[in-house]
């Protein structure tokens, strides 16, 4: 609840700083909005999940990794909101947000074996978070495709894992997922359609850094892999359309599945609906699982 009411407050006040400072998102033949809109929503998500956090939380460790290592795919975000950085010093920077998860503790070492035991990661344990991360920082950047697209899919997979978290005992997990999921309820005052702000790269990668990072440090990594199985496989289509059309793997086209849906004759409002429901569907399997 205070995530939400924070993030809602204030992203009309974080609106008018990305007018101010020029993170603004111009249309072109791939984007599907018409105007400028301002693209530094993403803001609003993070302050009403840090306040929520150091309210309610134990600067634990752990919680001040999450909070250092988010703080730093901001400000990444933020820069390429404003000044639009290149895919490869975008990555470095994603790459160092999650080599701060890995410098307090943060990794993976081991993971389930599906015919009993587990796999341990052991000198593998540091590259496999860090990719971990950045895939998932990647996922959720990719989706930011139509008004409330990413912003719901992952408020859905947050909720999911906030259940998987209760169910495990995971207390701690439970109540920064309810931060992060109250940020994005709030902000999609103003991102459901028609938007007038968008998250931008600033509120994608932080919200998809601080997925994997969660599911990094407690909850099986299968839960948020499910709960995020649509823009997942969406991101895996592309890279193999990308490659196999012998483009980059980084630049965008139009071949996304919302792009398809609304050439299909769908409105945005019916495509994100939609694709919220399947994302649904995914996370009740999640919780089952």
């Amino acid at each position: 609840v205070i995530a939400l009411f924070t993030s809602w407050l204030l992203t009309p006040y974080v609106k008018k700083l990305a007018f101010r400072i020029g993170a603004l998102d111009k249309p072109d033949g791939r984007k599907v909005h018409k105007g400028i809109m301002p693209r530094l929503g993403g803001l609003a998500i993070y302050l009403g999940f840090v306040v929520a956090v150091l309210c309610s939380m134990h600067l634990s460790k752990d919680v001040m990794a999450l909070l250092l290592g988010g703080t730093v795919i901001l400000i990444v975000g933020i820069i390429d909101d404003v000044y639009q950085l290149p895919a490869k010093v975008k990555l470095l920077g994603q790459i160092a947000a999650a080599a701060v998860l890995v410098l307090f503790d943060i990794r993976i070492e081991w993971l389930n074996n599906p015919w009993g035991g587990y796999f341990y990661l052991e000198y593998l344990s540091i590259p496999f978070t860090i990719f971990w991360v950045i895939s998932f920082t990647n996922v959720v950047n990719l989706m930011d495709g139509l008004d409330g697209l990413a912003a719901g899919v992952a408020g859905i997979a947050s909720i999911t894992v906030i259940l998987v978290a209760i169910q495990q005992g995971f207390y701690p997990v439970a109540v920064i997922t309810a931060a992060l999921a109250g940020g994005i309820v709030g902000f999609m005052r103003y991102n459901f359609n028609p938007a007038t702000i968008f998250m931008g790269d600033t509120g994608s990668m932080f919200i998809g850094h601080m997925l994997a990072a969660k599911s990094a440090a407690t909850i099986a990594l299968i839960v948020p892999a499910i709960a995020l199985g649509l823009p997942i496989m969406d991101t895996a289509f592309a890279i193999v359309r990308r490659y196999t059309n012998g483009r980059p793997i980084f630049q965008p086209d139009k071949g996304h599945l919302h792009h398809r849906l609304l050439a299909m004759g769908m409105t945005q409002r019916q495509a994100v609906l939609l694709m919220y429901i399947i994302s649904a569907i995914l996370g009740i399997a999640a919780v089952l699982l």
